[in-house]
This record gives C-alpha cells, sequence and structure tokens, in this order.
C-alpha cells in the first residue's frame, strides 16, 4: 500500500483499494466517496500489521483459508499420497 491510499469498505462486504496518484486525487476520492455517502478508512501502511497488510492484498476469505490449512498441516491433519498413486488419487485414473 501507499502513504496516501485509501481503503473503502462498502456494506455488501466489498473493499475497493484506491491508489492516488498525488494529493489532488486522493481529495477527489475522499470528496465523491463523501458525496455519495459511503463509509471510508484512510490507513496508513505503517500501522497495519503483517495479517491487515496480507488481507488487504488477498482478502480475508482467502487468508483465512490458507490460515485454517495452516494449522491442519501443523496440527497432523494431512494426507499423504505417494507420487505413484498420485493420478488414482486425484481422481484422472
Amino acid at each position: 500500500m501507499q502513504e496516501n491510499q485509501i481503503v473503502v469498505f462498502i456494506y455488501c462486504m466489498e473493499t475497493l483499494t484506491v491508489h492516488p496518484k498525488n494529493k489532488k486525487q486522493l481529495a477527489t476520492v475522499e470528496a465523491v466517496l463523501k458525496a455519495l455517502g459511503v463509509v471510508f478508512k484512510k490507513e496508513n501502511e505503517a500501522e497495519l500489521t503483517e495479517r491487515e497488510k496480507t488481507i488487504n492484498l488477498y482478502g480475508k476469505e482467502f487468508v483465512e483459508k490458507i490460515e485454517r490449512a495452516d494449522a491442519d498441516i501443523k496440527a497432523g491433519r494431512v494426507t499423504h499420497v505417494k507420487p505413484e498413486d498420485l493420478q488414482s488419487f486425484l481422481g484422472l485414473k
């Protein structure tokens, strides 16, 4: 994210990340959002945690899916497949 980035949270659970090139664009985007009654939150990248930065980049659902998969791996909930059995395991044979 850039210093003058605006992250827009829309009630339909979508996030827009806007990267204005200069302060004039930033002011214009803010004015338009205010005129439309859109709730928005300005964030400074330095204030975000690594997880928040990752969520902004990939989306919350994807990050949570990866976190669950990581937890499964650490807990030993994995399936080991021999290379020679891979096609059968994937239903390709």
